[in-house]
């Protein structure tokens, strides 16, 4: 633009470029237009990424790319992004960003979904059938059955129903954090569905490495945001029960050297939880891709999240590993 405005400058300045004081006229309109265009495209460049949010990225929305995949906008596939080629024949890709809404978690069917979900979790326990006593030849007077606590069951999926909410609402701060301070196609690759992708991927005819392997490495980055709201959430409440809350069967209060000793052996331990929610529910999704693009990624992917922290318990307790 500044090349334009350079040469538009140089043909008014030269009488025989222009016949009159009219095209001298217009040649000065469109050198000042070109010069105001290049000016606002350099200004809006240099501004740092954590204040185009506040002063705009300039209505440049669209990044070049090489993507092979073509996507129709209004598809009732809902895909985030639209590939075209522009004036210039370069194959553009616009990244469409999907960000939902802050207290999504609140809707009344989430969190119909997510109280549902949380009591059955603690209340069929109680529902399981307990084997008759076995007859002996001496009489032995039965003990009394305690009655079955239902409040402790309703205290605990209270507490989940929490948890639950507060990590989703996490993730959608994360998610505006992302879409405010990193790049438009990193901020789309987070916030895009696995499912859907791993779906795209499919009608391509990929190798079958090469597709479990993008399967996965989607995966990942879908699941990032999520995973760093559950850690996030989790380190709190360490906190919360390291530091402030106070139990009444400790006789002596702890130091805080020895607080602070449990604290980092239990976000150490939500770390490796973590860490291996996230590779083992890429690997599943790799996996259940293989039997179906979409519904196999996505139990693929839920299964290795909910066995990923299991397992890390099971290890640390078996090897008896002092963290």
């Amino acid at each position: 633009m500044a090349g334009i405005a350079l040469l538009l400058d140089l043909a008014k300045r030269n009488p025989s470029f222009s016949s009159s004081a009219k095209s001298i006229h217009a040649h000065t309109l469109i050198s000042a237009a070109a010069a105001a265009s290049a000016a606002a495209v350099s200004y809006t460049a240099g501004l740092p990424l954590s204040s185009r949010f506040l002063f705009g990225d300039g209505g440049f929305t669209v990044a070049y790319c090489d993507a092979g995949a073509t996507a129709v906008w209004g598809s009732t596939d809902g895909l985030q992004s639209s590939t075209h080629k522009d004036s210039l024949g370069l194959t553009t890709k616009e990244y469409i960003l999907d960000v939902k809404p802050l207290f999504s978690a609140f809707k009344p069917k989430n969190l119909a979904m997510t109280s549902l979900r949380s009591f059955l979790l603690f209340y069929l326990p109680l529902l399981e059938p307990r084997a008759p006593p076995e007859e002996e030849d001496d009489v032995v007077p039965a003990e009394p059955e305690k009655p079955v606590d239902l409040v402790t069951p309703f205290q605990n999926s209270i507490k989940q129903i929490l948890r639950e909410t507060a990590v989703v609402t996490t993730r959608r701060v994360l998610e505006r954090v992302a879409v405010h301070y990193v790049s438009r196609r990193t901020a789309w690759k987070l916030l895009k569905d696995a499912s859907r992708s791993a779906r795209r991927k499919a009608a391509r005819g990929m190798p079958t490495i090469l597709y479990v392997y993008s399967v996965g490495k989607t995966t990942i980055k879908a699941q990032l945001l999520g995973v760093t709201a559950s850690w996030v959430v989790q380190a709190i409440i360490d906190v919360y029960r390291c530091f402030i809350r106070k139990s009444d069967d400790e006789i002596e209060e702890l130091e805080l050297k020895e607080k602070f000793r449990q604290f980092r052996t239990k976000i150490y331990t939500t770390t490796l939880k973590c860490g291996a929610s996230l590779v083992l529910a890429s690997v599943g999704a790799g996996v259940g891709a293989l039997i179906h693009p979409s519904h196999g990624q996505w139990i693929g992917c839920t299964i290795g999240d909910f066995v990923g922290p299991i397992g890390t318990v099971l290890i640390i307790e078996k090897f008896q590993l002092n963290l």
